[in-house]
């Protein structure tokens, strides 16, 4: 069987992308045991920068890897490239998971894999002002009021007084900028998409990203959190960094392999597996984490609307992933 047949095979097609979403959807649970096994404070931003670094670093040398290795890709740029793929890795990695690694210490896993889903929908809602081909229709605005609703959703929490918001800006807020921050880095990588293979591009861009990071958790305290990190790391914490560094590699040489052989909206379709299998990943592993009525129902809603906004899309969908 060849390459092309195997990769559009439906029943194949399906499996590869809910294990790409199930890694993806997997980061939420991992990273906040990872947390726990350094016993990091809520407020120590730097030793997270470097968490953040050192894990796309090396799901960077993975993608070289891959690239090289097993899709027989050069791996070398021209000039012109290296400055929008540094301006790509400054948004698509540095700033969405400065953002995303804070906000997720002062939000429950559950919760972040829901909120994490709005970098999705802002993507479609910008989409319609930069495309002329990716106009917002009735089925999309359907499905952005589903998704929005849930997201609204998650963050109310019934009371004797009729309910209140039960959000921060550091946490819940922290993961609505991580999503906010992807959008920009989406629009650049599918810019960038039309000259150079997907797979180098997110090769580059994690790798000057995690550079970004790896030197803003340097600075601010000469190195102190790279003391805190490689010294109170246990052997769990240390296969939790592996695994996350693979989880990134992995789902996206598949994501993009299945995007490279197949229409796109058959491919997004799936992106709804991403907060669901978070949520479960993350009442699973968490000893903290439950599900109630309410959150069932905002996750019902988030993935329904991620359905109908990505159903039978025409234009490439974005890659916005914890």
């Amino acid at each position: 069987m060849s390459k092309k047949v195997l990769w559009t095979n439906k029943i194949f097609v399906a499996v590869m992308a809910v294990i790409a979403c199930v890694l993806w959807g997997s980061a939420f649970p991992v990273l906040k045991v990872t947390y726990q096994e350094l016993e990091l404070a809520p407020g120590d931003i730097t030793a997270r920068l470097v968490l953040a670094g050192i894990r796309f670093f090396l799901a960077a040398l993975l993608l070289f890897f891959v690239l090289k290795f097993l899709l027989r890709l050069p791996i070398g740029l021209g000039r012109r490239w290296w400055r929008p793929l540094i301006l790509l890795g400054l948004s698509q990695t540095g700033l969405q998971y400065f953002f995303f690694y804070n906000g997720l210490a002062f939000t429950g896993g559950i919760k972040s894999a829901v909120l994490n889903a709005v970098g999705n929908f802002l993507v479609v809602i910008v989409a319609h002002f930069i495309y002329a081909d990716d106009r917002l229709n009735w089925g999309k605005v359907v499905g952005l009021a589903t998704g929005f609703a849930g997201i609204i959703l998650v963050n109310w929490q019934g009371g004797l007084g009729g309910g209140f918001w039960d959000l921060s800006f550091r946490g819940e807020g922290f993961i609505l900028l991580s999503g906010l921050a992807g959008v920009y880095g989406t629009f650049q990588a599918k810019k960038l998409a039309r000259d150079l293979h997907p797979v180098v591009i997110n090769a580059y861009q994690l790798l000057f990203g995690s550079l970004v990071l790896l030197a803003a958790g340097f600075v601010p305290d000469l190195g102190a959190s790279y003391a805190a990190v490689f010294a109170e790391g246990t052997t769990l914490f240390w296969g939790l960094l592996l695994y996350s560094a693979f989880l990134s590699a992995a789902a996206f040489s598949i994501w993009y392999t299945l995007l490279q052989y197949n229409k796109a909206g058959e491919v997004t379709l799936y992106r709804f597996m991403i907060p669901i299998s978070g949520s479960v990943l993350s009442v699973l592993i968490l000893p903290n984490e439950q599900f109630t009525g309410a959150i069932l129902f905002a996750l019902l809603l988030v993935a329904g609307g991620l359905v109908i906004v990505n159903y039978r899309q025409k234009e490439q969908a974005a890659e916005i992933a914890p």
